[in-house]
């Protein structure tokens, strides 16, 4: 089924969320293990990125952008609140350096910027950088051709760069 047609039908009735949910859970745990490298920190922070999905679901507008990348800003979110409670908390956990934190508060801030790109170079950064899609398989899925793709790719990274330094 269209992923519009199921994020609207899960709109009118909640009930209708699993297919979303096991359509992304796994996409949102890998994102989140390989951020906070807990087992059992990952799978809280995965329910609960489902858990304000769901709650935020009525507020949810369709912009041409993979249903996934609004899931991974809540949970870049998620990590990142993560991170800042258990910093306050105790001392970082092990292997948790400085730069790791400023790489998670990077990741947070670009997740931002790329949501502000026009939809398709939204769509393409997304298929390429965050599901790790080649050329081929992104001009396949949004049925465009790979120069189509590469040059969507070239002017997303163009204004993202734009943005980081404007």
């Amino acid at each position: 089924m269209d992923e519009r047609l199921l994020i609207e039908a899960a709109q009118k009735d909640p009930s209708r969320f699993g297919e979303l949910y096991e359509e992304n859970v796994h996409r949102v745990y890998a994102f989140i293990i390989r951020r906070v490298r807990e087992r059992q920190t990952a799978q809280d922070l995965t329910s609960e990125v489902f858990q304000q999905a769901l709650a935020n679901l009525p507020r949810f507008e369709w912009r041409g952008a993979p249903f996934a990348a609004w899931l991974y800003r809540i949970a870049a979110n998620a990590v990142a609140d993560h991170f800042q409670k258990t910093s306050r908390e105790v001392a970082p956990p092990p292997g948790l350096d400085p730069a790791e934190e400023t790489d998670i508060e990077r990741r947070v801030m670009l997740f931002g910027m790329v949501d502000k790109l026009p939809a398709e170079q939204r769509r393409v950064i997304i298929l390429r950088f965050a599901e790790g899609k080649n050329i081929r398989e992104v001009a396949q899925q949004i049925g465009r051709s790979e120069g189509a793709v590469k040059q969507l790719q070239w002017r997303a990274l163009q204004n993202l760069r734009a943005q980081m330094h404007g």
